[in-house]
């Protein structure tokens, strides 16, 4: 997937990697790669400065350990980032609706 496809969704994707708890910068990355079956496989320089980006939001927040005799920074979700998490939720499933209505020729909200 090309990454003009994710303008305006990383946040929420990487948010969404660390719902279930911490993890450092490269789990991020895996997670993220691993929940689409490979189909995102972000380069580390878009995840991590995303990642410090949201740090500086306070969406996340990072604490440096040391795993095997190297440092490493591990993220985790505030409670700010669980609410901007469930706003980017409802943001793409309106987007997405509305994508497959255009696409599909039917009507919006979809009836059913």
């Amino acid at each position: 997937m090309r990454a003009e496809a994710l303008k305006g969704h990383l946040d929420g994707l990487l948010l969404a990697t660390l719902e279930d708890g911490p993890q450092h910068g490269y789990a991020v990355k895996e997670a993220l790669r691993d929940a689409t079956g490979g189909r995102l496989d972000l380069p580390t320089g878009t995840v991590y400065p995303a990642l410090h980006r949201l740090e500086r939001a306070g969406l996340i927040k990072g604490s440096w350990s040391v795993v095997g005799g190297r440092r490493r920074r591990t993220y985790e979700l505030t409670e700010q980032g669980r609410r901007s998490l469930a706003g980017a939720r409802d943001r793409w499933q309106e987007f997405a609706a509305v994508i497959s209505a255009a696409l599909g020729g039917g009507p919006w909200p979809a009836t059913n």
